[in-house]
């Protein structure tokens, strides 16, 4: 069966599970992690495996694709007869993939004149990332122009809220993802912080004293941004959203977060069109560390 007009590519940080991507029709293209100094594809290392040599000390890095890599993965997308490509990645600010892709998009088109590829940066990572590609796909499949398929995606990242807490800020901090003075957080009196994404970076959202807080907090915020006549800050009348529960080995304490928060968005009276859990890529693993749990509550056009 032919695909839509438009196809959609994003990068394995979007985390979103196979079996959603397949059914959307979505391209993935992997980043890379090292473990141990063994490089390999991202999602190729399963993440029970990465957070153990994580917790044993082993050191974690983590790479771009290449330009050679996301040409291969646009052309896949594109197919032998397709002209118009749209490909989602997580913030600039975070990671150089999205600079990598406009070199390959440049090399594709020239390679294929009359195709078009637009590269998104989204300015968010993981479900933020996720979702906004789901409903990219979703314009594309009901005939929308590449345009419009772009612009789907930049207004369903821009207005979607990723909040995440970790058991260990120092991940982050290694990695440069999270300013030092912020450590002091994560060792004065079991202080804990809710951390997001702003202006494509993570900031710290609210700071509380204890894990099980700022989880609950987690579900709070995510539960006012989810809208409904019900929420204290509803959305308007009949707006619809998506919903994501992330989590670095942690499936139980995951399940147990999706159970609270479709609980409680539900009460709000508030439309949930899909709730997408999944485990973080090793790439988004290996910054946030073992034990990481997230929200992600997006709009759905």
């Amino acid at each position: 069966m032919p695909g839509p007009p438009v196809a959609v590519l994003t990068d394995s940080t979007a985390s979103l599970p196979p079996e959603v991507a397949h059914a959307h029709r979505i391209t993935v293209v992997p980043l890379h992690v090292a473990v141990g100094g063994r490089e390999t594809l991202d999602g190729a290392a399963g993440g029970a495996q990465v957070a153990t040599e994580m917790r044993s000390g082993s050191r974690v890095t983590t790479s771009q694709p290449s330009v050679a890599e996301l040409v291969a993965g646009m052309t896949e997308a594109l197919g032998p007869d397709g002209a118009e490509l749209v490909c989602l990645h997580l913030s600039g600010e975070l990671s150089g993939t999205v600079e990598v892709s406009r070199q390959a998009a440049e090399d594709v088109m020239a390679a294929r004149p009359g195709c078009r590829v637009q590269v998104v940066d989204t300015r968010t990572v993981a479900g933020g990332t996720g979702l906004a590609a789901l409903a990219a796909a979703e314009a594309a499949q009901h005939g929308r122009s590449s345009d419009a398929v772009a612009a789907v995606a930049r207004e369903v990242a821009a207005k979607s809220l990723v909040l995440f807490a970790v058991p260990d800020l120092q991940h982050l901090l290694r990695g440069g993802r999270l300013r030092a003075a912020t450590s002091v957080m994560g060792t004065a009196l079991g202080i804990r912080p809710v951390l997001g994404i702003a202006d494509g970076r993570v900031t710290v959202v609210e700071a509380v004293r204890g894990t099980a807080r700022a989880r609950r907090r987690m579900v709070a915020r995510a539960v006012r941004w989810a809208g409904g006549p019900g929420a204290q800050v509803p959305h308007p009348p009949g707006e619809r959203v998506r919903l994501a529960v992330h989590h670095f080995d942690a499936a139980e304490a995951a399940e147990t977060l999706q159970d609270q928060l479709t609980a409680e968005v539900a009460e709000t009276g508030a439309v949930v069109t899909e709730v997408v859990r999944s485990e973080v890529t090793a790439v988004v693993g290996a910054h946030a560390g073992p034990g990481v749990l997230a929200v992600v509550v997006a709009p759905v056009p």
